[in-house]
């Protein structure tokens, strides 16, 4: 009786410990109402969106024609916001939308989940900000993928045919935004780092932690490469705060 319970004891942790491993990411379909709100939200800044040359996706329709007229304006109105509520849920809301998206990043799981579990076992020097479950939300609008470093939350942008900007492969994203998350506090707000130096250093990280499972993956061309005469191996990363530190005191 006793090596029974021992055995049963230790398939109960060595399968809590799997679970736990497998379960650090959760993927979520929008409601119409948190789409609507994030619709809402890129019409405001659509001036600045255009500005910048993004590709904002927005539903189709004269109702959102005339909203980004009045938010360029600076006319837009709680009713405005009711009246794209109703819109939405009426007229451009379908769960089924969002299937094959939502698909795709669930086959990839395992290797998202690898590649986090690599990052909480890693000793940097500096505080890499990690949060035992991060919550995927899928969209099908705006100008692309978002983080929210409080939440440990990441937007990603799909189609109803389940395609994404800039990958084929999802987790190329999920983890360039998990990524973000876990450097805001201790690298990128602690030394005022510029945005295309963020970009870069983001980039550097997962392109040499992770090129073996990503070998899609991209460093973009930002314009600010001062951080690659630092960062050439995976062992430099566990430096990476003295070197942003070192880089942001250069005039």
């Amino acid at each position: 009786m006793r090596l029974k319970i021992s055995i049963l004891t230790l398939l109960i942790f060595l399968t809590s410990c799997y679970g736990s491993s497998q379960n650090r990411v959760v993927v979520n379909i929008p409601t119409a109402e948190s789409e609507s709100e994030y619709i809402w939200r890129t019409i405001q800044d659509i001036k600045f969106f255009e500005e910048q040359n993004y590709q904002v996706s927005l539903p189709e329709g004269s109702l959102i024609s005339d909203l980004k007229i009045k938010s360029k304006l600076g006319k837009l109105a709680n009713e405005d916001y009711e009246r794209l509520k109703a819109f939405v849920r009426d007229s451009v809301y379908n769960k089924a939308d969002y299937q094959k998206g939502y698909q795709k990043i669930e086959d990839e799981l395992e290797l998202i989940n690898r590649m986090i579990d690599e990052i909480s076992q890693s000793n940097f020097k500096w505080n890499f900000k990690k949060f035992s479950t991060y919550q995927v939300n899928l969209t099908l609008y705006g100008p692309g993928g978002s983080y929210n470093p409080d939440e440990g939350s990441v937007l990603i942008f799909t189609t109803t045919n389940g395609r994404f900007k800039n990958y084929d492969n999802p987790a190329n994203t999920i983890i360039h935004e998990i990524t973000h998350i876990g450097v805001e506090e201790a690298i990128i707000n602690k030394y005022k780092v510029p945005h295309a130096l963020k970009e870069r250093i983001v980039d550097t990280f997962v392109f040499l932690n992770f090129n073996e499972y990503l070998p899609d993956y991209r460093v973009q061309d930002m314009g600010d490469k001062r951080t690659d005469q630092y960062l050439k191996t995976k062992e430099d990363l566990k430096d990476l705060d003295n070197f942003v530190k070192l880089i942001t005191k250069q005039k």
